[in-house]
């Protein structure tokens, strides 16, 4: 193989980026160019396939996101309809006769109390 001469001109920041690559790896800046250019062909003549797993990954991802937003809801509703069999069953084990005024204002009291321990059980 005969070796061609190329005069290349670099701007500023790519040469401190070359020369620092070279003091890294060891070898002279001639080396190193030399190195980058045959890399950057090879790169160009065959660009790596197109990273389709990525976008697999943030499509399910995504997916998952919206299912965990319907799980909380579900959860949600299923506190609050926990709480509100509680404060009619204690109502009624009482033999208290409280309007369903009074004992839904228990029911919120209740939902409200459990999710605040809630969220002072994740800090």
């Amino acid at each position: 193989m005969t070796p061609v001469h190329h005069s290349v001109r670099l701007p500023v920041a790519l040469d401190k980026a070359l020369r620092a690559l070279a003091e890294r790896k060891g070898v002279s800046v001639y080396a190193m160019l030399q190195r980058s250019v045959k890399v950057g062909i090879a790169m160009q003549v065959n660009p790596p396939a197109r990273d389709t797993d990525n976008h697999e990954i943030i499509t399910e991802l995504a997916s998952i996101a919206t299912r965990i937003v319907d799980v909380e809801r579900m959860l949600d509703r299923a506190l609050f309809t926990s709480c509100a069999a509680y404060c009619y069953a204690r109502n009624a084990s009482q033999g208290t006769r409280k309007t369903d005024e009074i004992i839904t204002a228990e029911i919120t009291a209740a939902y409200d109390r459990q999710r605040r321990l809630s969220r002072e059980a994740k800090s």
